[in-house]
């Protein structure tokens, strides 16, 4: 058979080490996908929506390291994909689309499905390519793909379905040949400006993020030889705390531990690997701060810098650690060590007799999950409080890993971010916790994809009939929570109908039974849908006195506006925090 345009393309993105494409066929893709059945090195994985492929992707592409495909058909087949692609932009995953266009011939006509590419895509991909002609298409897939790799997000193809069928101009089977991942290095003087900046100060915090993860150990010899405490933001999380003797917590509104007091004292700070969204929680004292980042252009863009150093952490510090003095004053970091052995214990004010209180506590359930893991198990999260009571309950020991919307904050994103990651690794046990929110908005429709696939994916839906963090979110700006609640659904009935084993807990003294029930389950997905105290809060270290100020006025409208057992109620629930 004639080689087509198609048949480039797949030939080309399996050269580029892609294993698998999510999404759904239709349309202008038809052409395209008649030809990837003679590409059986890629495997199609059909879905049941679009958003649900690109956020699966997403979380393939992450865990595999390596470059995923999603499609979707021309108009509103792409547009489904545009929120997952952003969230892949923003989270740093290698994702290519393949999207349908429509014919060459009809292109600016406004026919149907006609939807331009390049200011569809613009604030979801590094590069967009629209394929108008057969001659043009390597070149197209090319830098795509190396867009791709090279700069960690998605890329988009838009191709034609006439130029998809096409045959293919090439004599010979197009070769790629992945680009090198360029090495990020300091200039000399970057360094020494930074070891004469560390060793003039008093009182050094270290507040790291994802950046640290290939230099883990390095961070860890710098904050021991320094005497710094080390935070970190939520993705720095899985890298930092666990085993590290200086770790103490998280700042923020999902904060706890001693690191907004070491923020607060410190004179030095420094942010390695890390984009931390929130700089009014970042500045909080009066240090002056260095950032190093192997993104130049994040540099000084959430605080004021004293030194910014564009450099990978695995090539900054093996150069800077031989310059810097060994610091006996452990004043500093044993104050903040102190408050977070506080904190540790403050805690687990709803753990350690979660078994005897009812309604469940949503922090004995992220607990109990956490003892039961796998330590090479990958959690997936919701946005909304599940990531709240995973910062605070789960330790991410050995393999473990974690996946969210951490940059980007779209609900609905962990039941698909599970099945791909998954995929990507299906020996490791994945466990997905999702809000009753996010569940019900998108991962029904493709709870037939895992059934079908046969996925072991343990989702644990923590339900409380409330669109929990919006309804925190209003009572910190003085508002009467308002358009938050959900109507009631049996999970685990929903989910046995699709084929799925459903597991309901309305029990505190059953729930870790039930969860080890539902991660011994092979043979397809587990939904645990477990009732939680909806009126369960956290309170972080260091909160504004505008938030504090906000959420007492909104206890105050809601007890004068017919809520006062409400209030009661919420606070008698969360006494021991106080």
């Amino acid at each position: 058979m004639q080689r087509t345009v198609s048949d480039d393309l797949w030939s080309m993105l399996a050269q580029a080490g892609v294993k698998r494409c999510y999404g759904i066929v239709g349309d202008a893709l038809n052409p395209a996908f008649e030809a990837i059945g003679r590409h059986p090195e890629i495997e199609f994985v059909h879905v049941r929506h679009e958003e649900w492929g690109g956020f699966a992707a997403s979380a393939d592409a992450r865990v595999s390291g390596g470059i995923v495909a999603v499609c979707g058909t021309a108009g509103p087949g792409v547009t489904h994909l545009t929120n997952a692609l952003i969230d892949a932009l923003r989270e740093r995953a290698r994702v290519i689309v393949i999207g349908g266009d429509v014919h060459t011939d009809i292109m600016d006509t406004g026919g149907l499905q006609e939807v331009n590419p390049y200011e569809l895509f613009r604030p979801a991909a590094h590069f967009v390519g629209r394929v108008v002609s057969a001659k043009q298409a390597r070149a197209v897939f090319t830098q795509a793909l190396d867009a791709c790799a090279t700069m960690s997000g998605p890329a988009v193809i838009s191709l034609p379905g006439d130029i998809a069928g096409a045959a293919s101009p090439l004599g010979n089977e197009p070769v790629y040949r992945p680009l090198p991942q360029p090495a990020v290095g300091p200039s000399a003087g970057d360094v020494a400006a930074l070891a004469r900046l560390i060793n003039a100060a008093e009182r050094v915090t270290v507040f790291g993020g994802a950046g640290c993860e290939q230099a883990r150990d390095l961070v860890v010899e710098l904050a021991e030889r320094i005497a710094a405490p080390v935070g970190f933001s939520l993705k720095g999380k899985a890298f930092l705390e666990s085993g590290n003797p200086n770790a103490v917590g998280m700042t923020g509104l999902l904060g706890y531990g001693g690191c907004h007091e070491a923020l607060k004292s410190a004179d030095l700070v420094l942010l390695l690997g890390t984009d931390f969204p929130y700089p009014d929680f970042l500045s909080v004292g009066e240090a002056k701060f260095v950032q190093v980042d192997r993104r130049p252009e994040l540099l000084g863009r959430r605080v004021p810098l004293e030194l910014g150093i564009g450099a990978s952490l695995e090539a900054l510090l093996p150069e800077l650690l031989p310059l810097l003095d060994e610091r006996t004053d452990r004043a500093h970091l044993d104050r903040a060590l102190k408050t977070t052995a506080r904190w540790e214990k403050k805690l687990r004010a709803y753990v350690d007799d979660g078994a005897e209180l009812s309604p469940i506590r949503p922090e004995f359930v992220a607990a109990t999950i956490n003892e039961l893991l796998d330590d090479d198990a990958i959690v997936t999260i919701d946005t909304g409080t599940p990531v709240i009571w995973a910062a605070h309950h789960l330790d991410f020991r050995g393999q473990r890993t974690h996946l969210g919307s951490y940059s980007w904050a779209s609900m609905a994103n962990a039941s698909p971010n599970a099945f791909g990651a998954w995929k990507a690794a299906p020996d490791r046990q994945v466990v997905a916790l999702c809000g009753d929110g996010g569940f019900s908005m998108l991962a029904f429709s493709d709870l037939v994809t895992e059934v079908a696939a046969q996925a072991p994916v343990v989702h644990v839906i923590f339900h409380n009939a409330l669109l929990d963090f919006v309804n925190i979110e209003q009572q910190e700006a003085g508002m009467v929570p308002w358009g938050t609640a959900l109507d009631e659904i049996d999970f685990a009935r929903v989910a046995e109908a699709f084929g799925a084993t459903g597991i309901r807990c309305d029990d505190p003294a059953t729930l870790k039974d039930d969860l080890r029930r539902a991660l011994a389950h092979r043979g397809g997905p587990v939904v645990v849908d477990v009732r939680v105290d909806r009126f369960a809060l956290a309170v972080p270290p260091g909160v504004p006195a505008s938030t504090a100020a906000g959420f007492v006025k909104s206890l105050v409208k809601q007890a004068v506006h017919g809520g006062f057992t409400r209030v009661v109620k919420e606070g008698v629930d969360n006494a021991r925090l106080v």
